[in-house]
């Protein structure tokens, strides 16, 4: 058997849950001795782990109603390569990671060939436009969820759903000493190092990153040398800001961001590494712009401060269709404001410092932030080794000695299950082989 399965991911997050899903495909075929092709459309992750990336991910991925609207001729073009090559070589199954602007679209047209969709990483439908509820009955087969609350949203609108749980809450900490990371991004570890993450897409990076790097000046206007980091309340202290860059940025890309922090003041205590879990777990504390990264800093436990700027225009309709209390994941999660939150108009340096300076130092503010934190953390896992929920004991998401499966190899697990639903013949030999070696 040699299916062909289609993987889509448009971010830098849902394309690196892309590349490792890919990974755990093909392993799990490889165990049969077989092997599956991966078309779809992603980045240099997912091209690197053997997906034959139709449409690059960078290219698609544009943010708000009046920014896509700018870039409406570019994304028509790319999405009709895609529906051409769905078209032309028929996968056996679609797998569509978040991205529901272009992936609704793409899973009406892999409905109407009559090719299964499973949705892994949901829109936040419960967040807005949950019209599009009547979508996901229509269009896609399971729904696999990494946010625990989602799981009975979609099961009480009749979707088959399951949260299977973070890919990102199976990762271990960062195993970089403090030492080599600054050995590796030129950095000093006597100093005492803030996170910036300003986002993953230009447009995104653009909008914060100025406001961002204002807020750092004004938390350390005048910088002295030698205030060691274990000391963070000692004054003044010696800073340096960590800006984390996006793999899916290009070099062109990665170059207008350094002309913007150039633009906007960027000093000798600003640095570009490359690692962000790595920049978040030895940072003391950091700003994040809404999104995945938020998540990242919360599972690392790292306190920090939640950020968000889009057009007026976007910021005006969002007011209107959000039905949320909370932005920031981890006070959605948490059901409270864990951590603070800065959008639009509140987005200012001065906020910024105000609300991040009580988390620099040993104290109250510090320790019930991190408290908080791992306590989201727990409850994006879906269980210690061998418990998994009741519906994923039931569909024998398991590995076979027992012990419980990472989010990434569940997902992988379904996948492989449900295309060898599709060969019934090659399914029943595979298992044949397992049970009569």
């Amino acid at each position: 058997m040699t299916p062909t399965i289609f993987i889509s991911a448009g971010e830098a997050s849902g394309e690196h849950y892309g590349a490792l899903l890919a990974d755990s495909i093909q392993q799990r075929f490889a165990l049969k001795g077989e092997r599956a092709v991966l078309i779809g459309m992603g980045g240099p992750r997912m091209a690197a782990a053997g997906v034959d990336c139709i449409v690059r991910a960078e290219d698609m991925a544009v943010m708000g109603f009046s920014e896509v609207v700018l870039h409406l001729p570019r994304i028509y073009g790319e999405f009709r390569k895609l529906k051409r090559a769905i078209r032309t070589r028929r996968p056996s199954l679609a797998v569509l990671i978040d991205f529901p602007e272009i992936h609704f679209r793409l899973a009406r047209e892999f409905h109407r060939l009559g090719i299964p969709v499973i949705y892994f990483v949901s829109p936040q439908l419960w967040a807005w436009k949950q019209h599009r509820i009547k979508l996901v009955r229509e269009y896609v087969r399971r729904m696999l969820v990494i946010f625990p609350f989602e799981e009975q949203y979609y099961r009480d609108r009749g979707v088959d759903a399951e949260f299977v749980g973070h890919p990102l809450a199976d990762l271990p900490q960062p195993t970089i000493t403090r030492e080599q990371f600054a050995a590796e991004n030129g950095l000093d570890p006597a100093k005492i190092w803030i996170g910036l993450l300003p986002g993953s897409r230009l447009r995104e990076i653009e909008d914060h990153l100025p406001t961002i790097l204002e807020a750092a000046r004004a938390i350390a206007p005048h910088p002295t040398r030698n205030t060691p980091a274990a000391n963070p309340a000692s004054t003044p202290p010696d800073y340096e800001f960590l800006i984390p860059l996006a793999p899916t940025l290009d070099a062109s890309q990665r170059n207008s961001v350094f002309k913007l922090a150039q633009a906007s003041g960027r000093d000798s205590s600003v640095r570009f590494v490359n690692d962000a879990r790595a920049a978040l777990f030895h940072a003391r504390a950091s700003i994040v712009a809404s999104g995945t990264a938020t998540v990242e800093a919360a599972l690392i436990g790292n306190p920090f401060v939640v950020v968000y700027r889009v057009s007026a225009l976007t910021f005006a309709i969002a007011r209107r269709m959000v039905k949320v209390p909370h932005v920031a994941m981890a006070n959605l999660i948490a059901g409270k404001r864990v951590v603070p939150e800065l959008i639009q108009h509140d987005f200012t340096a001065t906020n910024i410092a105000q609300q991040l300076s009580p988390l620099l130092p040993d104290g109250p503010a510090r320790e019930s932030m991190m408290m908080e934190l791992a306590a989201v953390r727990e409850a994006l896992q879906v269980g210690p080794a061998g418990q998994v929920s009741q519906t994923g004991a039931a569909q024998g998401v398991t590995s076979q000695r027992g012990v419980a499966q990472t989010a990434i190899e569940r997902v992988a697990a379904i996948v492989v299950r449900e295309v060898e639903a599709a060969y019934p013949e090659s399914a029943q030999e595979a298992a044949a082989q397992e049970y009569w070696p």
